[in-house]
């Protein structure tokens, strides 16, 4: 007789995973969660707003994954999922509420799954956002032994009049640099063409350890900047660097004059430029150790540095905004 587990899904390991998870997500739930791991859709209470606004961002981890197989390292991947789509709903003033992930394999290690999770409910702890559900599938024949995709979904709610979209931008408004904590997950085709050996040293440890640290979470931060300083911009540099991104959040007739000389690069950015990609390509694919940028009145600078170094922010002035027609301008 022909069964679900000759086809190649074994759904004994599929309860085995639930049940490895279970407190892992318990720990992400707030009184607002009003469902358990297991129901048919997760049922969360929004509580009091005058006039909300949900956000809403889905992302994955992209190639990234492949250094984590390599490695067979998989408890910070999860976090990645979480930072790219909660950084993504921030940018619009956005506290995130819930997160739900979605989890392919060919075939379904329990132990795996349970540490992609756990870095999935980390990230969750990292941002105030719940872990309300998520789907794990299992496809023999359609992902290679041994490999899992992840992705995500993340909600957030705003006060209509508090929604931030770069509208407000004028000319002499700082942009303010958040420092990236590495490749963040973002270009690593590039990454993986110049570096196929992941176990080569780097600053005193293995390269493919530098490039899994998980992506910077800059949920609790900016929300605590948020309370006390009028933001006018935020943009999340996830792929296609400064050149790609920032641009999204100035208004026409603006340009975004930003100083290269003042942003700290990373070393492993440093590294990469070295194996032979132009420094333009490289500004125009990694984030280059600039992680998050906030834009600001040059009135209410000094007081965002301030709060933003007493959350543990790596917080500083990379340029300007003046009146021109290329959104941004590296010099």
């Amino acid at each position: 007789m022909i069964t679900y587990k000759t086809a190649g899904v074994d759904k004994e390991e599929g309860y085995k995973s639930v049940g490895l998870i279970k407190d892992m997500v318990k720990r992400t739930y707030s009184k607002n969660v009003l469902t358990e791991l297991g129901s048919f859709g997760a049922l969360y209470e929004l509580g009091k707003y005058d006039n909300p606004v949900l956000v809403s961002g889905t992302d994955g981890v992209g190639t990234k994954l492949k250094i984590a197989f390599a490695l067979n390292k998989y408890n910070t991947i999860g976090i990645d999922c979480v930072a790219m789509c909660v950084n993504d709903i921030l940018c619009h003033g956005a506290k995130p509420l819930f997160f739900l992930d979605y989890l392919a394999c060919g075939k379904l290690d329990a132990e795996v799954a349970a540490q992609i999770v756990s870095g999935v409910t980390e990230g969750c702890m990292q941002s105030y956002a719940a872990l309300v559900g998520g789907e794990t599938a299992e496809m023999p024949g359609f992902y290679q032994a041994g490999e899992y995709d992840i992705a995500g979904f993340a909600v957030g709610v705003v006060e209509k009049s508090k929604v931030i979209t770069g509208d407000k931008i004028k000319s002499g408004d700082i942009v303010i640099a958040l420092s990236s904590s590495g490749v963040h997950s973002n270009g690593f085709s590039l990454v993986r063409k110049l570096i196929p050996d992941f176990t080569a040293e780097f600053n005193g440890s293995l390269i493919g350890e530098t490039l899994l640290t998980p992506t910077k979470i800059y949920v609790k931060p900016v929300l605590k900047l948020l309370e006390q300083v009028e933001v006018k911009g935020m943009a999340h540099i996830t792929g296609g660097g400064l050149i790609e991104n920032l641009p999204r959040i100035i208004p026409d007739g603006l340009c975004a004059d930003i100083k290269v000389a003042d942003i700290n690069v990373l070393p492993i950015f440093e590294h990469i430029n070295q194996l032979g990609v132009d420094k333009m390509e490289m500004f125009g694919t990694f984030n280059m150790g600039v992680g998050f940028c906030i834009v600001v009145d040059s009135a209410d600078v000094n007081t965002a540095l301030a709060i933003l170094d007493a959350e543990g922010e790596d917080a500083y002035i990379i340029g300007s905004i003046v009146n021109g027609t290329e959104k941004i301008c590296l010099n």
